[in-house]
């Protein structure tokens, strides 16, 4: 019998989940099946049940559930807990375990597709939401010398800051976007991370970085955000001489680790990556 997966959020019609995940069930010839499912706040504790009444194998969650979904779930794993969000569920015979495998995708997209290794490197992240939570906390469990934060609400910064360095597994400061110590801490860096949502789509032609910046050719720039495939900040990144990444690696391989959860197979990454590419219409 056909066992369903899916994904759930408000609103789902970008995602290019389906497109990934059932390209890879078709590759490996397992009868999987994964279907969008939009679902608004506030109807996220009825489709929950749905959900599990429907006896689903999985789902992932995307915006704006990742925290929300939280308590509703039956268990939800030690890192997952950790970072306060969920992108991962998993039906075990009717009970609902929560997952992040966000946090763990984007390291893994850091050493597999631009060879670079985190542990003791100095970091700079720029939005401090809950896609800045989840990196930032894997960024700190796999040991690097220091992490700073800068978010346009400063307050969220400083927040998450004081999270990080209570959790004491690294060096976190947060600094005004602009400033002195910023431009000081991005001089320093080997690491810039975009975690906000400036550059997306329909806003192509902003950068969260001021103009003022300049960029260190030594610097690797990850964009988080993979539509468009190039955004405006890794252009300037590229012209400055930097290595650059853009977010589709994370998107690929934070989904071939659930596609694992789901299936209990080892995901084939090549053809989520082709998958990928083609659903967003990169060449």
């Amino acid at each position: 019998m056909r066992k369903i997966v899916g994904i759930i959020g408000y609103p789902i019609g970008h995602s290019v989940s389906p497109a990934m995940h059932n390209a890879a069930f078709q590759k490996l010839g397992i009868d999987y099946e994964y279907i969008p499912f939009e679902v608004e706040p506030e109807d996220l504790k009825e489709a929950i049940d749905g959900l599990r009444a429907l006896h689903i194998a999985g789902f992932n969650v995307t915006i704006p559930h990742k925290e929300t979904i939280v308590p509703l779930l039956d268990e939800v794993t030690k890192l997952a807990k950790t970072i306060g969000a969920v992108n991962t569920v998993e039906n075990q015979e009717g009970k609902l375990v929560g997952y992040n495998t966000d946090g763990p995708g984007f390291i893994d997209s850091l050493r597999e597709d631009v060879n670079f290794e985190p542990k003791g490197k100095k970091v700079v992240i720029l939005g401090a939401g809950g896609a800045s939570r989840g990196i930032s906390t894997l960024l700190a469990e796999v040991g690097v010398k220091s992490l700073t934060l800068s978010d346009v609400i400063e307050d969220k910064a400083r927040e998450l800051a004081d999270y990080l360095n209570s959790y004491e597994k690294v060096s976190c400061r947060a600094v005004k976007i602009g400033g002195s110590d910023f431009k000081d801490n991005i001089d320093q860096a080997d690491l810039l991370v975009n975690a906000s949502p400036v550059g997306m789509h329909p806003k192509i032609n902003e950068s969260p970085l001021p103009e003022k910046i300049k960029l260190n050719p030594k610097l690797l720039v990850y964009d988080l955000v993979y539509n468009p495939a190039e955004t405006k900040l890794l252009k300037i990144a590229k012209a400055a001489g930097c290595k650059t990444a853009s977010g589709l690696g994370m998107l690929v391989r934070q989904g071939a680790l659930a596609f694992t959860i789901f299936t209990g197979e080892e995901a084939p990454i090549d053809i989520m990556w082709q998958a990928a590419r083609e659903a967003l219409r990169i060449t």
